[in-house]
């Protein structure tokens, strides 16, 4: 059986690169990933995150723990439809949009309830971080004679300076460092695959066995 050309030119082109120095194919992989990095880095839109914080107050008939239980309680239910619905008028947003980039937390030694969101535009992450702050006040305040715990806006969202998202010289060195990786791996398999590709010559039967097999005929 006679090879094709495109055997014959594709077996000395794998030959090299078995050939080639393990660090050669540690940089290689190295490189590439930095380059698809850096470029997932730039092509990605940056994203800004602002925080508003609220937090719970109690009022005479309450004491302390019970402001900390309904701080978790209200830190659950801020990012929730009847609560957005609200903050949408003064965001600006969807309830959608909102659903998407804002969330809540809550601290476990702390009546303090922190909103964050994220959007493309620095000043769109504050708004919508104060609107859903504002509204879960708002609702807060609607049950305060049944609750008798009251929430505060303890600090407004101010419009971030720099982007959240990593930059990319960030997503380069991410990059970079996975495919040095996923290279060292290969590096790994590569004996194995090359052994399991040979083939091992027929064994020669000997003296004996060749004369019985005469004997037998």
């Amino acid at each position: 059986m006679t090879d094709t050309p495109a055997r014959t030119h594709r077996r000395p082109l794998l030959a090299r690169t078995r050939a080639l120095p393990p660090w050669a194919l540690l940089a290689a992989g190295a490189l590439t990933g930095s380059l698809l990095g850096g470029a997932y880095g730039a092509l990605t839109p940056a994203r800004y995150t602002a925080t508003a914080y609220v937090v719970a107050v109690p009022t005479d008939k309450a004491d302390p723990a019970t402001a900390l239980g309904f701080a978790q309680a209200y830190g659950r239910v801020a990012t929730q439809l009847a609560v957005l619905g609200d903050a949408q008028v003064w965001a600006g947003v969807p309830v959608k949009e909102l659903a998407g980039s804002v969330q809540a937390q809550t601290s476990p030694d702390a009546p303090m309830i922190s909103v964050t969101a994220t959007s493309a535009e620095p000043a769109e992450a504050a708004d919508m971080a104060n609107a859903v702050a504002r509204a879960l006040t708002r609702h807060a305040a609607d049950t305060k004679a049944a609750t008798h715990v009251e929430l505060q806006q303890f600090a407004r969202a101010v419009e971030p300076a720099e982007p959240s998202s990593p930059s990319p010289a960030l997503t380069a060195l991410v990059g970079g460092s996975a495919g040095g990786l996923l290279a060292g791996l290969a590096l790994l398999v590569r004996p194995r695959r090359e052994s399991e590709g040979t083939t091992r010559p027929a064994s020669v039967p000997g003296p004996a066995l060749a004369a019985d097999a005469q004997e037998k005929l």
